[in-house]
């Protein structure tokens, strides 16, 4: 199976781009990387007799791939043209889905700090400690007054 995909993926390599490197997955299907247009395409066996799953991704920014974008189940037997006009339609989903995700999205419309009038100072109080702190402070006082004395008869 290794060698009819290999196979394959030579022929709709030279029929995708001028420039690629076709080399073997980990998992016995052939990638197709076409650095060029930062895409990649990968074949890989399904199982099934002369089926193969095709799949599309891109090629990020340190040179390595993405996760498939999109994939599909191809039947070996077609020609391959046929097989191209397959790759070229995921490879098409792939780039629409590229750019979706460049497009910026509006946000929600909220005023800069700078924009902002400035707060008004707080109402400060004149008297930090009320009534009640200071009977707490007294009867304490008193308390600690009634032991040492009870220390000292």
């Amino acid at each position: 199976m290794y060698a009819q995909l290999r196979e394959t993926a030579g022929d709709l390599a030279r029929l995708l781009w001028r420039e690629h490197t076709v080399y073997r997955e980990r998992g016995g299907g052939v990638v197709i990387r076409g650095e060029h247009v930062r895409r990649w395409i990968s074949l890989a066996p399904t199982g099934g007799k002369d089926r193969a799953l095709l799949r599309a991704g891109r090629i990020l920014d340190g040179g390595t791939t993405a996760p498939a974008r999109s994939e599909v189940v191809v039947d070996l037997t077609a020609s391959t043209a046929e097989l191209a006009a397959v790759c070229r339609r995921l490879l098409a989903d792939v780039t629409a889905a590229a750019d979706e995700q460049r497009i910026p999205r509006p946000r929600a419309a909220e005023p800069s700090r700078a924009g902002r009038a400035p707060r008004p100072p707080r109402p400060r109080r004149t008297r930090h400690t009320s009534f009640g702190s200071w009977m707490v402070l007294l009867c304490v006082a008193g308390i600690v007054a009634l032991y040492v004395h009870s220390l000292y008869r």
